[in-house]
């Protein structure tokens, strides 16, 4: 079921209203809640239904032997890892048998050993990437004293399944929204209402922008030697704010309608396209997995506190593991690479810097430095080019697609007057209203803040937006699609 379908218009009220019909009884509550779920993500196919409840119930029950074990440091760590291999080898399975089967079969061809390892072809369950980290990290951090093993088999099961964030995400911790689950929640009206306004924005993102930008660039991308190099910009740059608003506005409805039912969910974006760096930029996007890689993979690597070349080769493998997790492709390998390319050379080129003040006793050479220095917005725009150009590995269905686009890129004799562009123009102007909508509130919790304040304290004209807004829905949105990070 997806939350642009009708079914969930009819599904959420639904178990809001039996939701908070059971106050107070808070096991019941919960039962609702993983069997809603369960009926949510079952909806696509009910067979996915035994994979995510092997992988509830192996890490619920490693809890309770890890907890058991006590001070059996030794056993412990079997535990653990046990489960950690079962769980990653379940996402292995289907996730990344072919992909790897493929490459090797072709790897070993080219040394003359010809073996046709067999394929599975096997279906990719929808979210999977995301809840089996969501259960990885309840392993990990009972094994790392972090957090006590709950016995409270209901709230676990809510707690890996809760509909709203489990095909998408964000990917939450079980130090955050495990306890959630523990404890007796009370419904507040101005919380379900802030609610309702971050879902009224989240499919603004998705329904208005991102299925708007989405309709050109399938256009574009069906044969990109054939476009123009003016097409193809605005093809990378419609991309770039097609996935920015299919994912943060998923998100945006995840976190909202989590409130409804008294549940607070982390935040997962945090208007990346200001970022002034690719490191600030990796602060601001997809922060919950980031987060997590940096938690569970980038410090147990060593982290900062090791030796210059360590810290490149950590954050490398950080960024690898991030294209991996997105899909079994070279595109998305490279694009994790890219990423970590550009992140360790502004490490380098930081330290260099650093380096370098200290020597600059006089006011001419602190000048200089200075002026060397982009400002500010130069930086954000530059970052901004950086980003869009590795959206399209991302967006590239091959290796010679992509490398189709960026010859049609190069090739700026074919640059015509905006006039002539015959595709994508309504998309450009939701593009920009979403940019300055988020450049104007940046600095605020959620990029659209309809909070009573200025003209918006008079309810009349607070009641008046939101209509417009979902006439907008209602008559303007494109096609819908699906969203985009569904497949991972």
């Amino acid at each position: 079921m997806s939350f642009t379908s009708l079914q969930f218009f009819f599904f959420l009220p639904a178990v809001f209203v039996l939701y908070w019909s059971l106050h107070r009884r808070l096991r019941l509550q919960n039962l609702l809640l993983v069997v809603s779920s369960y009926v949510f993500y079952g909806w696509w196919d009910s067979r996915f239904l035994l994979l995510i409840a092997l992988t509830t119930m192996a890490s619920y029950l490693s809890g309770l032997a890890l907890e058991y074990c006590g001070r059996r440091e030794r056993v412990r760590r079997w535990v653990a890892a046990t489960n950690v291999v079962l769980n990653l080898g379940i996402l292995g399975l289907f996730k990344y048998y072919d992909f790897f089967a493929e490459n090797l079969s072709a790897a070993l061809g080219t040394l003359g050993w010809q073996t046709d390892l067999p394929t599975l072809r096997l279906i990719l369950p929808v979210g999977i990437s995301f809840y089996t980290f969501q259960a990885l990290s309840y392993t990990i951090d009972v094994f790392r004293r972090r957090l006590p093993a709950t016995r409270d088999i209901l709230a676990f099961f809510a707690y890996i399944a809760f509909f709203p964030q489990l095909v998408a995400g964000p990917i939450e911790r079980a130090t955050h929204l495990l306890p959630q689950m523990l404890r007796s929640r009370t419904f507040r009206y101005e919380e379900a209402v802030d609610g309702l306004r971050q879902m009224l924005w989240g499919f603004c993102k998705k329904m208005l922008v991102a299925d708007s930008c989405a309709m050109a660039v399938d256009i574009i991308w069906q044969n990109p030697g054939e476009q123009s190099a003016l097409v193809l910009l605005v093809g990378a740059f419609l991309f770039a704010i097609q996935i920015y608003g299919d994912f943060s506005g998923y998100s945006d409805i995840a976190v909202g309608c989590a409130r409804l039912f008294g549940i607070q969910l982390m935040q997962n974006f945090r208007t990346p396209y200001f970022a002034s760096s690719l490191t600030d930029f990796w602060r601001r996007w997809h922060i919950s997995l980031m987060t997590w890689l940096r938690d569970y993979v980038y410090i147990p690597l060593g982290g900062n506190r090791c030796s210059r070349p360590r810290q490149y080769a950590n954050t490398l493998t950080v960024f690898l593991l991030s294209g991996l997790w997105h899909g079994a492709a070279w595109t998305y390998v490279l694009w994790g690479l890219y990423h970590g390319v550009l992140v360790s050379g502004e490490k380098a080129s930081n330290m260099f810097l650093d380096s370098l003040r200290p020597n600059c006793s006089s006011p001419q050479d602190q000048i200089a430095i200075k002026k060397t220095s982009l400002s500010h917005y130069g930086r954000v725009a530059v970052t901004f080019l950086l980003v869009v150009f590795g959206w399209l590995l991302f967006r590239a269905p091959n290796l010679e697609a992509f490398s189709s686009y960026v010859s049609g890129l190069s090739d700026m004799s074919s640059i015509t007057a905006f006039g002539t562009l015959t595709m994508g123009k309504q998309a450009l102007l939701w593009s920009v209203a979403l940019l300055l909508i988020e450049g104007l509130q940046r600095r605020r919790c959620h990029a659209l803040d309809l909070l009573p304040r200025g003209p918006l304290r008079f309810r009349l004209v607070r009641w008046a937006l939101y209509y417009v807004l979902l006439m907008l829905l209602l008559f303007c949105h494109s096609e819908n699609h699906t969203f985009i990070y569904f497949q991972f």
